[in-house]
């Protein structure tokens, strides 16, 4: 995507198909409030934007690593890079949790770098379209490998405001395990740690102009 423009487009037909705003957010990586913001432009004419401006009126930055994730093998590459950001805790974790959905893809492949089982969480904000999110709980997949009160590692594709990444943590902790380190591809909040537990990203991606 090259602008704005594009965005607003994507987040109507995603919302046509009947996303939620929260799986919107996720789809388009970026806030839930730039999901809202996103949905109800589109449903008002659109001005031109300038090419290659991905900043929304909300102060949000999009991040678009699709070139990576249309292709197995540069996703590959991307796991090793991400593997080796969370090799300095040692050989003792044997469990990587993905937060779904573009984290359940990237996990699956850190896993297998790391050789440990595979786990995945599902986040309220997928079921989130107005009201509290706070109201409403994520999940652990049954089909793939339980918590058990094992150490682990949690994985992201991005860090928006970091609810999310929260609110893994503290899922995995009310299972009875122990996040020993999150990894993401870019974290938009330059945030070395989330409740206690180290986070690690490829990317920071940091917005930078004049306060108004």
């Amino acid at each position: 995507m090259k602008n704005v423009d594009d965005l607003i487009d994507s987040a109507a037909d995603l919302a046509e198909r009947g996303l939620s705003k929260g799986e919107i957010a996720d789809e388009l990586n970026v806030s839930r409030d730039t999901a809202t913001w996103l949905v109800e432009r589109s449903d008002t004419p659109t001005t031109p934007s300038r090419s290659g401006d991905e900043q929304t009126s909300s102060g949000d930055v999009h991040v678009d690593w699709s070139a990576i994730g249309r292709d197995s093998k540069r996703m590959g590459y991307v796991a090793k890079a991400l593997a080796d950001l969370l090799a300095k805790h040692g050989e003792d974790v044997d469990l990587t949790i993905g937060i779904e959905k573009a984290g359940g893809p990237i996990a699956a492949l850190v896993a297998h770098e790391l050789e440990t089982d595979l786990g995945t969480y599902t986040p309220a904000k997928h079921q989130w379209e107005e009201g509290d999110i706070d109201d409403l709980g994520g999940t652990f997949s049954r089909n793939f490998a339980a918590i058990r009160g094992r150490e682990c590692y949690i994985v992201d594709d991005t860090i928006t405001s970091g609810t999310t990444m929260r609110e893994t943590i503290e899922a995995v902790r009310n299972k009875g395990g122990e996040p020993l380190a999150c990894v993401v591809l870019a974290d938009k909040q330059g945030v070395d740690e989330v409740k206690g537990v180290p986070v690690y990203s490829l990317l920071q991606v940091i917005s930078v102009g004049p306060e108004e």
